[in-house]
C-alpha cells in the first residue's frame, strides 16, 4: 500500500476570478483502510464550473466548500485495497471524491464502472453527470421535436455537446454557440450541428442569431447566461422552453445586471426553468442506459480535453474560465493498470 499521498484544499475564498493562490497542496499520508472501506488511487479526476459557486460561501442548492478542507469533485479511480466484501484490488470506480492522489472512503461513496462499455473518462463526461444533464434538461425540459429550432450555447463543452446531439435525435435543427472558431468547426463537421455561431467573431449576435435561425428559437439550452443568453431571448417563439443549465458568464462577477425578461416571457409565453442533475437522481439509471445505448451504436460523440498530472488541477480548473477546453475538462493523475486503456 502507497504510504505519501497529497491533497488541494481551497486556501482562501475569491472574489471574482479565482486564482493559484486559492488552492494549497499539502502532503499527507495514506489512510489504511477499514472494515466497509476502500482505497482508491485517482486516474482522473473533473473540473466543473458549479465548483466555483461552491468556494463561495454564499448559500446555494449545494454546501459551499470549507476554507482549508479538501475540495472534492468527480473521480474515476481504481480499487488498490479493499476491506468491503463489495469491491476487490483492480475494480474501477467512480464517486464524488476529494482531490487527493488517494482516497480512503466508505464502499457506498462509490460505484463500479465497465470499461468494455467505454473508455474510463467517459464516465465523467457522456456517461457521467454531464451526460444526464443534458439528457434531463433537455428532454424534461426543452422538450423538442422534430422541425423545431434548438439553440444551444457553451455549445462545445461537455453538456452543451451531449445536449445538442441528443436535440438531432430528436429531429430537431441544432444551433450551437461557441467562443473559437476550432469549437464551431468541431460542432459543425464532428457533430453535425446544422447552424454555428462564434460569439466573438460576430459584430451583433442578435442580427447572427437571426440569420442562423430565420424561424425563430423554440428551444434554448442555456448553458452561459450574460450576453449570449440576452440575445437568444429576442430570438424565442411562442411558447419557446429555456432550460438554464448554467451560468458560467457570471461566475466570477461581483456585480450583474442585464436586460428585464420578464416581457418578452409574457410575450412569447415561455417557460424557463433553471435545474440541477440531481433532480433526477432517481432516473439516473434510466439515463445512462440510454446515453450507453446511443454511444455504443454511434449516434453520440464526445471530446475531451486532458490535463497531465495532479499538479496542475488548478490549472486545468481555471481553464474553465477562459474557454481553453474542447468538451470535458478532466485531469489525468495516475495510469490505469496494465493493459487498460
Amino acid at each position: 500500500m502507497p504510504e505519501k499521498n497529497e491533497q488541494i484544499v481551497l486556501a482562501g475564498r475569491p472574489e471574482g476570478m479565482p486564482s493559484q493562490e486559492h488552492f494549497a497542496f499539502e502532503e499527507v499520508s495514506v489512510e489504511e483502510p477499514q472494515d466497509g472501506q476502500v482505497l482508491v488511487k485517482t486516474i482522473y479526476l473533473s473540473v466543473d464550473p458549479y465548483m466555483r459557486g461552491r468556494m463561495s460561501s454564499a448559500e446555494s442548492y449545494v454546501a459551499p466548500f470549507e476554507v482549508n478542507e479538501v475540495i472534492t469533485g468527480n473521480v474515476v479511480g481504481e480499487v488498490v485495497a479493499s476491506k468491503s466484501s463489495l469491491f476487490e484490488p483492480g475494480d474501477k470506480v467512480m464517486g464524488m471524491l476529494g482531490w487527493k492522489r488517494y482516497n480512503t472512503i466508505e464502499d457506498a461513496a462509490v460505484r463500479k464502472v465497465d470499461e468494455s462499455i467505454a473508455p474510463l473518462s467517459a464516465y465523467l463526461n457522456i456517461l457521467g453527470l454531464n451526460g444526464l444533464t443534458a439528457y434531463f434538461g433537455l428532454l424534461e425540459i426543452g422538450r423538442p421535436v422534430a422541425g423545431e429550432t434548438v439553440v444551444i450555447s457553451g455549445a462545445a463543452g461537455a453538456v452543451g455537446m451531449a445536449a445538442g446531439q441528443i436535440a438531432k435525435l430528436r429531429g430537431a435543427r441544432v444551433v450551437g454557440i461557441a467562443g473559437t472558431d476550432k469549437k464551431t468547426d468541431y460542432l459543425k463537421t464532428e457533430l453535425r450541428f446544422d447552424e454555428t455561431i462564434n460569439y466573438n467573431a460576430v459584430s451583433n449576435l442578435e442580427t447572427a442569431l437571426e440569420e442562423a435561425c430565420p424561424k425563430g428559437v423554440d428551444v434554448y439550452f442555456d448553458n452561459v447566461g450574460g450576453p449570449v443568453s440576452d440575445a437568444v431571448m429576442t430570438q424565442l417563439n411562442d411558447f419557446a422552453r429555456i432550460p438554464v443549465c448554467g451560468a458560467i458568464s457570471s461566475y466570477n462577477k461581483t456585480e450583474d445586471t442585464g436586460p428585464r425578461v420578464q416581457p418578452t416571457l409574457i410575450k412569447s409565453r415561455a417557460l424557463i426553468q433553471g435545474f440541477i442533475v440531481g433532480d433526477y437522481a432517481s432516473r439516473f439509471q434510466e439515463g445512462s442506459e440510454k446515453l450507453a445505448a446511443w454511444l455504443s451504436e454511434g449516434k453520440l460523440k464526445y471530446e475531451e480535453t486532458i490535463v497531465e498530472g495532479f499538479e496542475n488541477v488548478p490549472e486545468a480548473f481555471l481553464g474553465l474560465f477562459t474557454g481553453d477546453n474542447l468538451g470535458k475538462q478532466l485531469v489525468k493523475v495516475n495510469e490505469p493498470a496494465a493493459g487498460v486503456e
